[in-house]
């Protein structure tokens, strides 16, 4: 999947980025930041440990 093609996401992520593009105050992008990256983590956290039980 290209890096820079938003067509490939589900319709809520085009809406988010476009609400951060367009609306979101500082205080909300900050906000929006630390959940996103907490929330990447995790998920990147469960993916590596299961990667190795299906090897």
């Amino acid at each position: 999947m290209p890096v820079n093609t938003i067509d490939n996401y589900p319709k809520s992520i085009k809406k988010a980025l476009r609400y951060i593009k367009q609306e979101a105050s500082l205080k909300q992008l900050e906000s929006f930041e630390n959940l996103l990256l907490k929330s990447i983590s995790i998920r990147k956290k469960a993916l590596e440990k299961n990667k190795g039980e299906y090897n």
